[in-house]
């Protein structure tokens, strides 16, 4: 039996083409999942996204599964502990942003609504299907990554900048942006 033809960036590695083939750029509606996709994309800065999915399960045992209410307590204690945390990428500054989106996260339920309504809205709760055929078509980010970017920002979010998002949105399944000759294009597309 032969392997199906995926997206190029998902062939290097096990847990890419795990990940590739069951998760990203399947719709996720979440809140909890959500707020972790967005602490992982955020987490990825500078890094290669291969080094956060192996640390991720480090990630959930640290950040108590994710729970925003959970961690918008953190203290100055906390987060000092993280940064000894081997489990995650000790950056103080995406700890605290975490921190920080956390109670963003929660300011923004209180305001009438939550992560899945706040950016499903922005593609009226359908996903963008693209029709890349080769990865340098695919962009970095977008005029709508942009835009949600810099309403984030005002909302109290951190590390949420426009490649950030578009990532985000990839893999929340916002814009199908696996190419069309992916097996996983037309699956999501239907």
């Amino acid at each position: 039996m032969t392997e199906p033809t995926r997206c190029a960036w998902a062939e290097s590695a096990p847990d890419y083409i795990a990940y590739h083939d069951t998760e990203w750029g399947v719709p996720l509606h979440d809140e909890r999942r959500l707020f972790e996709m967005l602490i992982l994309e955020g987490a990825q800065a500078g890094l290669s996204w291969l080094t956060i999915l192996r640390k991720r399960d480090g990630y959930r045992a640290a950040f108590d599964n994710f729970d925003a209410a959970k961690i918008a307590r953190y203290t100055d204690a906390n987060a000092k502990a993280l940064a000894q945390d081997a489990g995650i990428v000790r950056n103080r500054l995406k700890i605290s942003a975490t921190i920080d989106n956390a109670r963003a996260t929660l300011a923004l339920r209180e305001a009438g609504g939550g992560l899945d309504a706040y950016f499903w809205d922005y593609v009226d709760g359908a996903p963008i299907i693209n029709q890349w055929t080769s990865m340098d078509q695919v962009p970095a980010s977008t005029p709508l990554s942009e835009k949600i970017s810099k309403d984030l920002k005002k909302r109290g979010f951190r590390f949420v900048g426009p490649t950030i998002i578009y990532a985000f949105m990839q893999s929340i399944g916002m814009v199908n942006d696996h190419l069309t000759t992916c097996f996983r294009h037309a699956e999501l597309a239907e």
